[in-house]
Formats: structure tokens, C-alpha cells, sequence
């Protein structure tokens, strides 16, 4: 499996995932992994939280670690620090997940081979949220191309 970082991997890697399994969810509305989620989640994608600290968000049972989700992942979603990136890379190839995704400004090398070795897409530095508005639609979702901001003249 590659390192993808082109629209029609990217493409591929939304429209075949289902399930996310994402790995620092937290629990706050404000926080960028809260939107992300939400926004995933509004659009169809089952989310599974993963997140020590909390019992449930978004209305999922949220589980300690990636070894504790019963069922099947397709994505395993990081908002963690890049240092804490290769062992939840460990984790994602374990329980046969088919990608991990590291957010933006998430790289970590190390981590990428890992999950590569281990068959797994890897994308790293890009949200998922945002990738899916751009690629498969729901800009105007974030507040972009709502036809409420206009160049053209009243009249």
C-alpha cells in the first residue's frame, strides 16, 4: 500500500472507509478532533472514539485504546502528537485496519513504515474533514461557498 498524498488516493481512501476509528478524540466541542468527528460522522462515517480519559462522545462508547474495539476499523484517525504516532501505527496494523491517517501537521516517518510494511495506506499532514468537503463536497458545511458573501453589486 502507498503513501498517498493525491486526490484520487485520497478519493479512494473516503469513499471505501466506512468506520473510523479516531485515536484522541476529545470530548470538547471546540477541539478541532470534536469538529472533524461531527462533521465525518454527519456525513455517514461510523466514529469510534478512542480517548482513555472519556466514557462516550458523540453518543459512541469510547474506548481506551485501539486494542479494545470489538468490532472491524477502516481508518484509524490521529490526532495525537507525532511522537505517540508509531505505536498507535503498531496498534492500526494489528487489528487490520486499512489506513491511518495522521492530522494535520501529524508526520511521523517512523510510524508511516510501519503502517506501509503492515499493508496499510498512509496519509499524513492533512485533516480528514477537510479533505472530504474539498474532494467529495460539504464546503459549504465549513462556511465556504454559502452564497452568502457576493462580488456582485445590489441592484
Amino acid at each position: 500500500m502507498p503513501l498517498v498524498d493525491d486526490i484520487a488516493g485520497l478519493r479512494r481512501i473516503l469513499a471505501q472507509t466506512r468506520t473510523i476509528a479516531v485515536v484522541g478524540l476529545s470530548a470538547h466541542w471546540h477541539r478541532p478532533s470534536f469538529f472533524a468527528a461531527k462533521y465525518m460522522q454527519d456525513h455517514g462515517y461510523t466514529i469510534i472514539p478512542v480517548n482513555p480519559a472519556y466514557r462516550e462522545v458523540l453518543g459512541q462508547v469510547c474506548y481506551p485504546d485501539l486494542a479494545s474495539i470489538p468490532g472491524p476499523v477502516d481508518m484509524v484517525d490521529c490526532f495525537r502528537k507525532p511522537a505517540d504516532i508509531e505505536p498507535i501505527a503498531h496498534a492500526a496494523v494489528a487489528r487490520g485496519a486499512r489506513v491511518l491517517w495522521m492530522q494535520l501537521g501529524i508526520r511521523n516517518d517512523a510510524a508511516a513504515q510501519v503502517a506501509l510494511a503492515g499493508g496499510l495506506d498512509v496519509v499524513m499532514d492533512r485533516c480528514v474533514k477537510i479533505e472530504h468537503a474539498r474532494i467529495l463536497g460539504g464546503l459549504n458545511l465549513a462556511g465556504v461557498n454559502t452564497g452568502m458573501i457576493s462580488a456582485r453589486r445590489a441592484g
